[in-house]
């Protein structure tokens, strides 16, 4: 009891602002709410499709987000895999498609390189003729996280995603249930556990989702090479538009 009435009496003893209270050593709670603006480059390399040119015609957009070794200062490294592989193997695609390049010591879904992320996309509509509601989302291992969190934070303005070896937050599939995903990740991958992508797949079944998701059983982590070379990848982006179920 004695405890107790010591603990009151310091309690009672705090200032409070413009009090006249004695100050005495305490613990307050308090709020401080400030807006703080971050500069950010992105460099990034843009395909446009070979009749990009043809007047009238707006492009579908394809954001395309490398993994965690594509990261720093060499811009060719972001084509080292996906979608602009394919293309530089001779396989053009019907996308106006931007890769911008992770800096060496960020990674994609850190808070200011998403908001980063989402700028650089109204960036390229404002200067390329592209359909607002064509914007396609994939990435890979690092690229496959941040897929999942661009659209977890902007969940109605993409018209579908396609996560590979990432990881999303299952408490947030509700927001994204209505979006039109194809997981992708290899059954004997030791760096992203195939947990991560099972956890979040489950979570928006849970919530309605028609998720589409495909395990490769023999596959570790490179589950990117055998899905961005598939033609029912680009195929299937093509069947959506914001808001519209095929």
């Amino acid at each position: 009891m004695a405890a107790t009435s010591a603990v009151v009496a310091l309690m009672a003893g705090c200032a409070t602002p413009g009090g006249n209270a004695e100050l005495r050593p305490c613990q307050l709670a308090q709020t401080f709410k400030t807006q703080v603006t971050a500069t950010v480059e992105l460099n990034y390399l843009l395909y446009l499709p070979e009749d990009y040119g043809k007047p009238n015609k707006e492009w579908p957009l394809m954001l395309f987000l490398h993994g965690a070794g594509e990261r720093g200062d060499n811009l060719d490294m972001v084509a080292k895999h996906g979608p602009l592989k394919v293309i530089r193997e001779g396989k053009p695609l019907p996308f106006v498609i931007v890769a911008p390049q992770c800096p060496l010591l960020e990674s994609w879904p850190n808070a200011v390189q998403i908001a980063a992320l989402s700028a650089l996309l109204d960036d390229i509509a404002a200067r390329y003729r592209t359909d607002a509601d064509r914007i396609y989302v994939t990435g890979l291992s690092m690229g496959g996280f941040g897929t999942w969190k661009l659209a977890e934070e902007f969940p109605h303005r993409f018209a579908a995603i396609a996560p590979i070896c990432g990881k999303g937050d299952p408490a947030r599939a509700e927001s994204i249930k209505d979006l039109p995903i194809w997981v992708f990740h290899g059954a004997k991958d030791p760096v992203v556990p195939l947990k991560n992508s099972q956890d979040m797949v489950d979570a928006l079944k849970k919530c309605g989702s028609d998720v589409k998701f495909t395990i490769y059983p023999e596959a570790q982590h490179d589950s990117w090479t055998e899905t961005y070379n598939n033609p029912a990848l680009y195929d299937w982006f093509l069947q959506h538009k914001r808001g519209v179920r095929p």
